[in-house]
């Protein structure tokens, strides 16, 4: 599934479809990009802390996704990870 909706945010970076949250995430730029993984990631913690399991799934989903969209705002892709991890993992 991650490798579909990294497709899916690359879809919408190239076509631009309107009404859509992930093109108006990427036209906002670097800066709200940013500052949504950084949510994103303190929304996991805390869940973590005592929200419960479903919650944690729900804030990891939230967070995977942004830090999806933070790379396809700098041309990177799940792929470009997975290579990362490949190499440190043979």
């Amino acid at each position: 599934m991650l490798k579909k909706l990294s497709e899916i945010i690359e879809d919408r970076k190239q076509n631009q479809p309107a009404g859509s949250y992930t093109v108006e995430l990427l036209q906002a730029g670097e800066d709200k990009v940013l500052k949504k993984v950084g949510e994103e990631a303190m929304e996991v913690i805390l869940a973590a802390k005592g929200q419960g399991k479903q919650r944690l799934v729900e804030e990891t989903a939230d967070l995977l996704y942004h830090l999806l969209v933070m790379l396809a705002s700098y041309d990177l892709s799940l792929t470009d990870v997975e290579e990362e991890l490949r190499k440190r993992h043979g």
